[in-house]
């Protein structure tokens, strides 16, 4: 036994173990390595488990995992995650830029989504598929690479971390005990730190952690090399990326587990609980939570989407991601997307709000679509967020500016206004977001005492500041705006019918005038009788004061231009919130104009609208790249959720709506995503007509849009309407 102990020992020095191979590697050098930013905003798939103690969120672009957060839904932690194919001699490519891209979905009630990326080259596939732990803070993927050519080929995975919110400030290193990449950031974000784990099932054969864009960065090196020459760790906070080898045959199929804590020792014992569990326990109980909770909503699946696989699949879809949509700390806080608009040309080195943040004005669209899904349980916590959580009732700093009590910010973190930076609240109120909460509230039946003394407080503010508003709907311009309006009467008719549920009759009197008188006032504030387009006679987007025939101009990127010449859709929040019937000669008569100004068809027939004429916030026609790259012809693309804004309308109007319906669903990606803004002409840069831009996919708000528009189709109304509004304005 002696003698067999000593051959042990001796084998043991030329045969490195496991704990060997992974000890901790020379330090990386180029620290703090290069910026960082963001993935595209375009999302091709997302999801969570829907427990609540599963507190990570994933995004899938351009094939491959992006945004990743974790413990909030508005931290981000992952630029991206990809994996790298070389042949150790001639080539080393990365996953998302050689291989063409399919997204699919195992089960359509569920968030789960299968990827295969094919090498164009013909050489290999890797097929992904994605869940979370619903036990546990970890995101799955499920891999198989597979050689198509019979070629011998090495698998690397490049995990790129931004953690806390930003990739400014991480170190990382190699866990000799877990086999773990591990890294952290020890810079609190809204109070807590956040590290990652990542593990394979199939082990890792070399890891390094090296600074982006530098020597010591794993790509690089295997571009150079074609293979992992070097192994380091990054103990000097910087951007740091983290690569390792994974082994694989010419069919190999294993699990990647990426865990996230507030240490490195809570992250690594979730991914390594994640993979004891086994892929198939974990996707099971996923799959089956989502299941569970589309089968829990009260209203069915709408005729109106039923009967075809794409619109209903994109319905299914769309109520899943409001769902996943909601924080899990903060419930009732859904963020606007789990994106950043135009991400790749966004600073990732610190904290960036990007769109998961909480508007108003979108938790309002989002719920409303939820009670018209069968989920008045979420709309009910969303409603209740923003009176508890959001709300503004003291005077508050904003950026630049002061919110006065009863006010709500441009957003906030999901956490609401108290802790929050001036910069987080943004700039500046909107009146429709302060109208909105109380029309949400009424919709949720928020009515007892103690919920209208903080509504009181709100409508008082709409009566002494309204009806011009600091900010329209589009966040640019400051006046009096149809839409804008439109949502304070709803709101004040719905603060009366609550006042005089609590017995103050003064205050529902005082809210109901104040309405009328808008209501009255409105044409002749904002219909013009000579604009430039067609009759000349149509509702602006924006009035400066009263006179809306006059020649006051304002200035956009691409000129300056008489207000009275600036169209958009907005008048239709007259007849969807009940103000005004469909047929309202004003409405109608703004129409043509509309459609003429705003409107763009695709070959395939899909109608979509643009905010307004002369609107930037999009793609540069001179060269493609994204709106915050600043590159110079700017040009807002359609917005898909206009479509369905439109088709409430002809619901309204007693006219079909289907084929709005049609056109969201047509805009959305493989998988099966509403984006904000889809491309508005022939192909060009790498856009499709009628496709996602790389503004924001899903947007929260073109989803709940197109859930509302399905349910009403059924229902044959707009069940946005607040009746008690309706009842008041019925001609």
């Amino acid at each position: 036994m002696r003698v067999m102990t000593a051959l042990l020992l001796i084998l043991s020095l030329f045969v490195p173990s496991p704990a060997r191979a992974a000890a901790a590697g020379p330090e990386a050098p180029g620290a703090p390595g290069g910026g960082s930013s963001w993935s595209t905003g375009d999302k091709s798939a997302l999801g969570t488990a829907t427990t609540p103690g599963s507190k990570v969120w994933f995004t899938v672009a351009k094939g491959v995992t992006s945004e990743v957060f974790y413990p909030r839904a508005d931290v981000a932690d992952v630029q991206d995650m990809q994996y790298v194919v070389t042949d150790g001699s001639s080539f080393a490519e990365l996953e998302r830029d050689a291989t063409t891209h399919t997204v699919s979905m195992p089960d359509e009630k569920a968030l789960e989504y299968t990827v295969t990326n094919t090498a164009r080259s013909g050489r290999y596939k890797i097929t992904n598929i994605y869940v979370t732990d619903p036990a546990r803070s970890t995101l799955l993927v499920r891999t198989r690479f597979q050689s198509l050519d019979g070629g011998s080929y090495q698998l690397y995975v490049l995990y790129n971390p931004s953690l806390a919110g930003g990739g400014g400030n991480d170190t990382g290193t190699s866990d000799a005990a877990s086999g773990a990449l591990v890294a952290s950031d020890p810079q609190p974000v809204f109070g807590g730190t956040v590290a990652s784990a990542l593990k394979s099932s199939a082990g890792f054969a070399r890891r390094s952690t090296g600074y982006s864009g530098t020597a010591s960065d794993g790509f690089r090196d295997l571009q150079a090399g074609k293979r992992l020459t070097a192994e380091y760790d990054a103990t000097s906070p910087g951007n740091i990326v983290q690569t390792a080898q994974i082994p694989v045959g010419g069919d190999s199929t294993f699990t990647l587990a990426l865990g996230f804590g507030p240490d490195r020792a809570a992250a690594t014992a979730g991914a390594t609980a994640s993979l004891n569990a086994g892929f198939a326990s974990v996707e099971t109980a996923y799959r089956t939570g989502w299941q569970s909770y589309l089968g829990g909503l009260t209203k069915p699946v709408p005729a109106s989407v039923s009967g075809d696989a794409k619109r209903r699949r994109t319905y299914n879809v769309s109520v899943m991601g409001l769902h996943a949509s909601e924080d899990k700390t903060f419930p009732g806080a859904n963020v606007a997307s789990l994106s950043t608009p135009w991400g790749d040309h966004v600073n990732g080195d610190a904290l960036n709000d990007g769109y998961h943040r909480v508007w108003g004005r979108d938790l309002y669209q989002q719920a409303t679509a939820l009670l018209a899904a069968g989920d008045a349980a979420q709309a009910g916590r969303m409603a209740r967020w923003l009176w508890d959580r959001q709300q503004i009732t003291t005077w508050t700093q904003g950026d630049g500016v002061w919110y006065g009590p009863g006010s709500f910010p441009r957003y906030s973190p999901v956490g609401g206004v108290s802790g929050a930076t001036p910069q987080q609240l943004g700039c500046c109120e909107q009146l429709d977001q302060d109208a909105f909460a109380i029309v949400l509230a009424w919709h949720a039946g928020l009515t007892g005492a103690a919920d209208w003394n903080k509504i009181k407080l709100t409508a008082d503010h709409l009566v002494d500041i309204g009806p011009r508003t600091p900010g329209e709907r589009w966040e640019e311009q400051d006046g009096i705006s149809p839409s804008t309006v439109a949502a304070e009467i709803a709101g004040l008719v719905c603060a009366a019918d609550i006042a005089r549920r609590n017995g103050d009759t003064a205050s529902a009197a005082r809210y109901e005038s104040t309405a009328d008188s808008w209501r009255g006032s409105l044409d002749g504030w904002t219909f013009t009788t000579t604009g430039y387009f067609g009759d000349h006679q149509y509702y602006e987007r924006i009035e400066h004061d009263t006179d809306p025939n006059d020649t006051h101009a304002r200035t956009f990127h691409d000129g300056t231009w008489w207000e009275r010449d600036i169209v958009d859709g907005g008048f239709l929040d007259l007849v969807r919130l009940g103000i005004r019937p469909a047929s309202y000669a004003k409405v109608t008569a703004s129409l043509p104009e509309l459609d003429s100004v705003d409107s763009v068809t695709t070959p395939g027939g899909a109608v979509y609208w643009h905010r307004y004429n002369h609107d930037s916030y999009g793609e540069s026609q001179a060269d493609g790249t994204g709106w915050p790259a600043g590159h110079g012809q700017l040009t807002g693309r359609v917005w898909p959720l206009l479509s369905g804004e439109r088709g409430e309308y002809e619901l309204a109007a007693g006219r079909s709506a289907s084929s709005r319906l049609q056109a969201m669903a047509d805009s959305a990606n493989q998988g099966y995503l509403i984006p904000e803004q889809a491309w508005d002409r022939p192909d060009q840069f790498g856009f499709v007509f009628g496709k996602p831009t790389g503004s924001a996919a899903p947007l929260a708000w073109a989803q709940g849009q197109y859930v509302r528009l399905a349910q009403s189709i059924t229902a044959g109304r707009p069940v946005e309407t607040p009746s008690v509004v309706a009842d008041r304005y019925r001609e």
